[in-house]
């Protein structure tokens, strides 16, 4: 007797062009069935707050990425992913850097001083149930030299960052105190991200067989 096939596993969508986050999908054993990163004006509204602005980006690029998979045949039935980090001293929110002036005044702003980055994250299912949450993570950094910020805006790796930086990059050197999750400031909380998704049906555990973390 022929064995029945295993039901394919759920797909799944990360509405994000990220490596960041990708990689920490994989880390938790889920290899996203496609990419759908959301062009979007992240530009904060009218007094609007990191935390709120985190939360509202979030979800709509879990929406644009929604739509997108109902039009794709290989992605119908798909859990949608997104995330939108805010790095803010005070309410001030400082912007994606694109220019080294950008960088420049956010590490000046930064150095010596604490911040709070909020990470928004919001999930899909099939049914189109939305489920959100906002972890926010408090973090100071070590006074930085003219040296040290010179040479950081010399390596480019501000480039496209919130803040001017990546934790988990060089400028993790340059954290003196860190409350909250990591993986919230990298671009993804695991932690919350697994929560959401089980809580909508979709079983991370199921894809852990086979997985392999490499040094």
């Amino acid at each position: 007797m022929t064995a029945e096939p295993k039901p394919r596993a759920a797909r799944l969508a990360l509405a994000s062009g990220s490596p960041r986050r990708l990689a920490l999908l994989q880390q938790i054993g889920i290899e996203p069935d496609a990419l759908l990163p959301a062009d979007l004006d992240e530009s904060p509204g009218r007094n609007e707050s990191p935390r709120k602005l985190a939360a509202r980006l979030a979800l709509e690029k879990a929406r644009v990425g929604a739509k997108t998979a109902r039009m794709r045949p290989e992605l119908q039935g798909a859990y949608v992913v997104a995330a939108d980090t805010v790095v803010c001293v005070g309410r001030r929110i400082l912007p994606k850097c694109e220019t080294v002036d950008d960088a420049d005044h956010c590490l000046r702003l930064l150095s010596g001083r604490a911040h709070r980055v909020y990470t928004g994250v919001t999930v899909i299912d099939p049914s189109g149930r939305e489920r959100s949450r906002l972890v926010e993570a408090r973090l100071r950094f070590k006074r930085l030299s003219g040296r040290e910020i010179a040479a950081f805006l010399a390596s480019r790796e501000w480039h496209g960052k919130a803040g001017g930086y990546a934790i988990q990059g060089i400028a993790g050197g340059f954290v003196v105190k860190l409350a909250g999750s990591y993986s919230a400031v990298v671009g993804l909380p695991l932690y919350e991200t697994m929560i959401l998704l089980d809580g909508l049906g979709y079983r991370a555990h199921e894809f852990w067989a086979g997985h392999e973390v490499h040094a």
